[in-house]
């Protein structure tokens, strides 16, 4: 299952999502595009959540340990009991667990380097509506490697041609919506962001690949176990959607 439909049918059968890792303490899945990994003011219409999806499938409660946005596929991963949540957390606030994405950007990003841009708070209408709206922007800085670039013959707009670039990022804070916005900051908007993207770019996208969703992915995580001390990566392989993509624009990937 790559990707959820917006307006799902009562009836469609509750998706069983793939367990990338377990053990008596973690638990890993891929999440499909379109899933929300719990209830939001946005949700009114969904049915699924992952964080519902995952206590189903392995019996047991558990607790997220960290967000992934709706349209963003990838490694979720959550704890089975609050203490591996409370030193899972703390390993997050320390930066000591390493997140790998990879995106699909409008035109060719070149080379490798450090995006440094503090990023005022995107505020969630309900879950932040006592956060001060005028607090000062927050240190933010994303690490970015071109992986390679493509280009489609095809006019968009004033351009006779249409330029791609896939990105290899590693966050080194995590503010919401960071890497969309850090990208977006440098030009090189990611394919199918509604909120940051290219308004002429998104659209032929959808109509020359045949799919619509951002093109955003949680490609790895890397981290020391909380209990056993041993080193745990954790990779979520790409989609049909994706594989197709890196076909007709032949990109490979690390």
């Amino acid at each position: 299952m790559t990707e959820l439909l917006e307006n799902q049918d009562v009836d469609l059968e509750k998706p069983i999502l793939k367990i990338l890792y377990q053990d008596e303490y973690l638990v890993a899945v891929d999440k499909p595009s379109g899933l929300f990994v719990h209830r939001s003011y946005m949700d009114r219409d969904e049915i699924y959540f992952a964080l519902q999806l995952v206590r189903d499938q392995v019996g047991q409660y558990v607790y997220p340990l960290h967000r992934l946005d709706r349209p963003t596929s990838g490694v979720l991963l959550f704890g089975l009991n609050q203490e591996v949540a409370r030193l899972m957390g703390e390993a997050f606030t320390n930066k000591t667990i390493q997140k790998t994405y990879y995106a699909l950007t409008r035109g060719h990003l070149m080379g490798e380097g450090l995006v440094d841009y503090a990023l005022k708070e995107k505020l969630d209408k309900i879950g932040d509506k006592y956060v001060d709206p005028n607090k000062e922007a927050q240190e933010a800085q994303t690490h970015y490697q071109s992986v390679g670039t493509a280009t489609l013959n095809e006019k968009v707009g004033k351009y006779d041609s249409v330029r791609y670039s896939l990105i290899k990022l590693l966050p080194v804070t995590g503010r919401r919506h960071q890497i969309r916005r850090h990208l977006a900051h440098l030009r090189h908007p990611i394919i199918g962001d509604i909120n940051y993207g290219d308004n002429k770019q998104n659209p032929f996208f959808n109509e020359y690949f045949g799919f619509k969703r951002l093109m955003l992915h949680a490609r790895q995580l890397d981290f020391t176990h909380p209990i056993t001390n041993e080193a745990v990566k954790i990779q979520a392989d790409f989609d049909e959607q994706w594989l197709d993509v890196f076909k007709q624009l032949n990109l490979t990937w690390d």
